[in-house]
């Protein structure tokens, strides 16, 4: 991008996976690795090579035979996902993902920003925009993610202590977690369906990192297998007004806040 004399941004040659990234297809380093498998075409020509420029204004960019554009805005949307679905917008074993519950033949483009394991419920961003949901996910950042969880067993105060200390797994430390008992009364604990029985117990958890299976493993360590796992918040955003299996739109407030937090402000 460069600017005229008004001020106003306007479209100049810039590299295919720049072009890829802003367009929402994936993230710069994952557009490159579109363009080395040879998923790429520009006016109809295979291009794998990285130094590659386009013209926004004139070539025609494809992905798979799909034809790639630069859209007025980028779309944000939040989803509720339910259990059962795979994050990622296709299976080649067939089983179902998340693709399947957003409009994503309306917005061509449209990703989800990092992941949710198959039987994880909750809060999952889809945006067309890449270079804001790399640095999203970027460890520099530390948005925190709140998740409730229902585990096997009543977790003690050392338990407690030790997440908030921060615990060690087989691929490193973990940074502390901020860690809270939630009550039966509670009404995250129908989310769960946790009807207060003796044999379970519900703890929510705060974390910036996004390891596999990071928090399940976490309480693992310290004892407490899980049965259900649910994420409410992501960085600014907070789930609310959208039911399980349904999205919506953010809002202009929500769109801001994510920005934001792209940018690296707090």
């Amino acid at each position: 991008m460069s600017s005229d004399q008004t001020g106003e941004e306007r479209l100049v040659p810039m590299r295919v996976q720049k072009f890829l990234a802003r367009a929402g297809v994936a993230s710069r380093r994952g557009s490159e690795n579109l363009m080395t498998a040879g998923r790429v075409r520009v006016n109809g020509q295979v291009v794998t090579e990285l130094g590659s420029k386009v013209d926004p204004r004139v070539d025609t960019v494809t992905v798979d035979g799909r034809e790639v554009r630069l859209a007025d805005g980028s779309v944000y949307l939040m989803l509720n996902k339910p259990a059962g679905y795979v994050t990622t917008m296709r299976d080649p074993g067939g089983r179902p993902c998340v693709a399947e519950l957003v409009p994503s033949d309306r917005y061509p483009g449209l990703f989800p920003v990092g992941r949710l394991d198959r039987d994880t419920t909750g809060l999952l961003l889809f945006t067309t925009d890449g270079e804001a949901a790399q640095r999203l996910l970027h460890p520099s950042y530390e948005k925190d993610k709140h998740y409730v969880a229902l585990v096997e067993g009543v977790i003690g105060r050392e338990e407690r202590r030790a997440l908030e200390r921060g615990i060690t797994l087989d691929d490193g430390p973990c940074a502390p977690a901020k860690v809270e008992f939630i009550e039966r009364g509670d009404p995250r604990a129908t989310t769960l369906a946790w009807t207060g029985g003796d044999g379970a117990s519900l703890v929510g958890l705060t974390i910036h990192e996004g390891r596999k299976h990071q928090v399940k493993r976490m309480l693992s360590a310290v004892g407490h297998e899980v049965i259900a796992l649910h994420r409410d918040t992501f960085g600014p955003l907070a789930l609310s007004g959208v039911g399980p299996g349904q999205w919506r739109m953010l809002t202009d407030a929500e769109r801001e806040a994510l920005r934001g937090a792209a940018r690296g402000e707090s």
